[in-house]
């Protein structure tokens, strides 16, 4: 009963302070900031037949784009990455604080009720004066004993500061502005995760293919080290002539190791990236497989589409949100605060009589703060807090400039690397039939043994330098993917774009 009467004149009051002020939020709204980004992209990524790939005004789809490789072992690697990865399951630690954090700020905008039970034994010494005034006494503590009361008191207390100027709600959607960012984190861990572990396996296939060639070559090399060795003990080559085999054998060995440790060590990475202690995929990642193929035509829609593609923009920008929030909270501070309070409950001087009719009592008012004086500090927060701002909106700006630069950076890399890879197939073809040239020659005795280690040293270098360009291929390719900032769409479960931003774009 006493607790419906509080409730009702609490909220009573309440309903009628706020219909007689219109409630208003002060500090500046927030405003999606314009994307200034080019009509189309320079560097256009061609195919093998030097085509130019299709560039579509509509948003190109890269959920999963590692299945266009075509490799069963990546795509199982990315999935369990996904489900194991540590970096994945802090970035969603850190969701769930900010999501507490919000519900923290939020409580602000309700009242807060708390309830108050005591009892307490009193009492003071003026007894003490008045008994020797009225006869003798049996001690002092008597005396003080004959002034001691009990007060025994249950009830309930309420409170609410009433966000008549806004500094509340601008905190909550600060908070919701900082969980958004907190969301577009993992998913921009989850972009950097599948292109990462989709480069280390493009790395480790590549060096498997480095390792198969050199252990051909060397036993090419070998052959011929053992077919001069012969000639020499029959005197038909001399000791230069086996030196210099013997020296391209060792020489070509001492790159086995190091193509040995770096594959071991790209096995080490996907492991770790998969949540896993990093021998854990050795036996699983050590059988030799080939470079997966490229797709010919890369289709990459149009830089307006980064700005509702890349977590790392998104990021940005409800970090803009957040700071342009907290002015509000801090011009809040300017303006006077009204709060509420109340209080109901029972109290008696003696525990039987606590439940009476004449115990009750209650209190319920308004309260008014106005700062008079701070020597400065919330004007000065203010300031601090627009520049937190300016900082924030210089940050966005400078993200989508690095995120166009990553995406243009891939293209002419992937553009220049197929160039690269043609003339380095042309160099193999013509090394092939120079060294079978070499060794014919050699055999009939018409040419000298050093045509044959040279034609073998050019062999070995162009068939190594293009193993190289194929992965670095698929590594330009990935990082294209990763630039276009996609992947996160499906693997989070949303695929839903948000309205895209105010877009200006520089250039006719």
């Amino acid at each position: 009963m006493l607790a419906t009467n509080l409730k009702r004149g609490f909220l009573g009051l309440a309903g009628a302070i706020t219909l007689f002020a219109a409630a208003c939020t002060v500090g500046p709204t927030y405003r999606q900031p314009e994307g200034h980004v080019p009509p189309k992209w320079t560097g256009i990524p061609t195919d093998q037949a030097g085509q130019e790939s299709v560039v579509s005004a509509a948003p190109v789809q890269l959920v999963e784009w590692w299945k266009t490789f075509d490799d069963p072992v990546l795509n199982s690697l990315v999935a369990e990455a996904v489900k194991s990865n540590l970096n994945v399951e802090e970035a969603e630690a850190r969701i769930l604080q900010a999501r507490a954090a919000r519900g923290v700020t939020a409580s602000g905008l309700y009242p807060s009720v708390s309830t108050s039970d005591s009892a307490r034994r009193s009492g003071n010494g003026s007894g003490a004066a008045n008994n020797q005034l009225t006869g003798p006494v049996n001690g002092p503590s008597q005396s003080f004993g004959a002034r001691a009361r009990n007060l025994f008191q249950v009830g309930l207390d309420a409170a609410w500061e009433m966000d008549f100027f806004g500094g509340v709600r601008r905190s909550v959607e600060a908070s919701n502005a900082d969980l958004q960012a907190a969301i577009e984190d993992r998913r921009d861990v989850l972009v950097t995760l599948t292109a990462e572990l989709s480069l280390n396996y493009m790395e480790l296939r590549g060096v498997q293919q480095e390792l198969d060639i050199a252990r051909k070559n060397l036993d090419a090399q070998q052959h011929s080290a053992d077919v001069t060795k012969k000639r020499f003990q029959v005197g038909f080559a001399s000791a230069l002539d086996m030196a210099n085999a013997e020296a391209q054998v060792a020489t070509t060995s001492s790159q086995i190791p190091l193509l040995e440790a770096t594959e071991r060590q790209n096995i080490y990475n996907i492991s770790v990236l998969l949540g896993r202690e990093p021998a854990a995929l050795l036996d699983q990642l050590s059988v030799t497989r080939v470079v997966p193929a490229t797709p010919p035509v890369v289709p990459i829609g149009l830089p307006s589409d980064l700005l509702r593609r890349r977590p790392d923009i998104r990021r940005a920008e409800a970090q803009l949100h957040s700071a342009t929030a907290r002015i509000g909270v801090a011009t809040a501070d300017l303006f006077p605060k009204f709060s509420l309070t109340g209080s109901s409950g029972l109290q008696n001087l003696t525990l039987g009589s606590l439940t009476s009719w004449s115990s009750r009592f209650w209190s319920v008012g308004p309260g008014l703060t106005l700062p008079l004086f701070d020597a400065g500090r919330i004007r000065s927060n203010i300031k601090l807090q627009n520049a937190v701002e300016q900082q924030a909106m210089t940050a966005y700006k400078q993200t989508v400039l690095i995120a166009l630069q990553d995406v243009e950076n891939g293209l002419i890399a992937y553009q220049k690397e197929q160039q690269h890879r043609t003339f380095l197939a042309q160099a193999v073809e013509s090394n092939r039939k120079a060294l079978d040239l070499a060794n014919r020659l050699y055999s009939a005795g018409q040419t000298d043994f050093l045509n044959v280690l040279t034609a073998e040293r050019d062999l070995y270098s162009t068939e190594d330098a293009l193993a190289r360009s194929n992965q670095t291929i698929d590594t330009d390719l990935v990082a294209i993917y990763k630039a276009l900032g996609g992947g996160w769409e499906n693997l989070d479960g949303n695929t839903s774009q948000p309205a895209p931003p105010t877009i200006r774009r520089s250039g006719p």
